[in-house]
This record gives structure tokens, sequence and C-alpha cells, in this order.
């Protein structure tokens, strides 16, 4: 019987299958796909075969068989180098939660995510969430940073998941398909689900008072019949499954002017005749995008350059 997996903890699988019941499948052994080594081999969203276990008192199954994925999002651990984790699976866009604040979201983490989105083709709108509480200021540096990441092309769209603002747009742009929200904890994920489709009535906290930092409430990723893909919120957003010479491919920006340097393997760096780094001179190319670049081709931790305060789910 074939099925959609609707969440995961880890060591058991709720899936919905064709014939409309969910069932709390686990998997036996080791179970690898086309080589990923993750921390969770099965995802939400992964299309499934289960066998239905006719004998067991509850309802469950065993999955037997992984579909091919159209996509993924993965990330490597910030705490746990060499682990992987794949978040979500057949995605067909993401929305990033950003805060300015209360907890903070910084480029870095904001690039890397885009940064691999675009590896596996997946549109990303970014959503400057709790525009209600920002003073003039405040919204003055929301308003720069949606206007840093417009000019790349990417869409964004300041919302109150709160107050409710802007809520309907982000709705519309997710009728008919699959749509993974994210973002650091406490910037108001499950807020923003629950706005969206209030009969979820999912479990929401607030901001730490002691660290500024979100309160995890949402623990293992978990779809929705509305097809939204909640996600728990992270710290950190390690690149993995990237080579140093394509890296510069999924910046968007880069990639438009990649044919104009010199060199047709250009890394951007110290290569003379750069026009990537032509044009971060003229400030025709953001340097808090450079810096980014810099730091993965470079395999710096992305921990190095924001707080220490964050907990990592």
């Amino acid at each position: 019987m074939k099925g959609t997996v609707y969440k995961s903890t880890g060591s058991w699988y709720q899936v919905k299958a064709e014939d409309g019941n969910f069932y709390n499948c686990r998997i036996k052994g080791k179970f690898r796909i086309q080589g990923i080594k993750s921390t969770n081999p099965v995802a939400v969203g992964d299309r499934v075969k289960i066998e239905v276990d006719e004998v067991s008192e509850e309802v469950t199954g065993i999955i037997k068989e992984i579909e091919d994925r159209d996509n993924y999002i993965i990330r490597k651990s910030v705490n746990l180098s060499k682990q992987t984790h794949i978040i979500a699976a057949n995605i067909d866009q993401a929305f990033l939660l950003i805060t300015l604040n209360n907890p903070p979201t910084f480029t870095t983490f904001i690039d890397r995510f885009l940064v691999t989105a675009e590896a596996y083709q997946i549109k990303t709108i970014l959503l400057f969430n709790k525009i209600d509480t920002y003073n003039e200021e405040e919204l003055a540096e929301v308003k720069y940073l949606a206007a840093l990441y417009r000019q790349i092309g990417y869409e964004c769209i300041g919302i109150s998941a709160k107050s409710g603002k802007n809520v309907e747009k982000v709705k519309e742009k997710m009728t008919g398909k699959t749509s993974m929200i994210s973002g650091h904890s406490g910037t108001g994920k499950s807020t923003l689900v629950n706005a969206l489709e209030p009969s979820l009535d999912l479990k929401t906290s607030g901001i730490s008072v002691q660290s500024k930092q979100g309160q995890h409430t949402t623990t293992f990723a978990e779809s929705f019949d509305a097809r939204i893909i909640d996600t728990p919120g992270i710290k950190g957003f390690g690149v993995v499954e990237m080579e140093k010479e394509e890296l510069g491919d999924y910046f968007p920006e880069f990639f438009a002017l990649r044919s104009e340097c010199k060199f047709h393997n250009c890394l951007h760096l110290e290569e003379p005749h750069c026009a990537v780094k032509e044009a971060l001179e003229k400030e025709e190319i953001s340097w808090s995008r450079y810096k980014s670049y810099v730091q993965i081709i470079k395999g710096e931790d992305e921990q190095q350059y924001r707080m220490d305060n964050f907990e990592e789910q």
C-alpha cells in the first residue's frame, strides 16, 4: 500500500495511506537511500510503500520502500558536524520566517538556507514576521533586508502571524502547493500555521525573557492535510552535498556574472578579473551575501558569526 509520511519522530513514522487511514509505521534495520547518510533516512513528505501489520493490536505498519524524491531540504547539524538531517521531502515551495529580534535571524542563516533551496530548485519566499512589534528604526532595517533580497529575485512579505497582517496573502500563495515553513525557534512558525489553518490549533510558546530566544514547541517535522509542513526551530544551517566549484551557481547574483569572469572555474576569491569581486567593489552585490559565500566555501562554521545563546533542536 502506498502513502505519504506526515510525521517523523525518529523511530516511528505516521503515514497517511491511499485508503485515507493513518498508520504508525517503523523501519526495519538500516535504511539507506541513494547513499544519503542522515539521522533520518525517512522524512516528512516522503512517498512510501508500507506493509500493514494485521496481527498487531494497534494500527501499525512497516515502511518497505521509499519512492524517488522530487527534492528535499537537507542540512548539517551545527553541533554534530558529521551528521546530516533531511528536514522535509517533495516540497513545492518553502517559507522562511525571519525576525529582526526576539530572536534575531542573521543573514548567514538566511543565505545558507537559500543556497540549499536553490541547489534543489525549491522556490523560497521570505516572510518577515512580527512587523507589528517593530519601532521605526527596526522597520527601516526590515525594509533594507527585504530590498536586498528582492533585488536578487526573492519574494519578501512583511507579516504578523499574531495580528493576521498579510496572512491571507501567504495563504493564497500556498493554494494547491505543498509548503514547508522553517526558521529559528520563536520566529512564529506554529503561530503562522494556526493563523493559516485555525482548526490545527498547534501548541505555541513565547520568547524566553532570559535568553531572548524561542522556546521549542514543534518537536518534530509534521505535515497536515492543508499541505503545510511545520518544522522544528533550527539554530544553524550547515550546507552539505555541495562542491566548491558549484556553490556560486546557487547565489543568483553571482551566477548572473559568471560568464564575465576571466576564468571559467573562478571561485570569486583571489582570482584576477573576477566579475563578482568587481561588482562587489561597486556595491552592486551585497557584502553580507559575499561574506556568507566565503564562509561556506571555506568550510567555516556559521556559529562563529552569530550569537552563541540559541538552543538547537
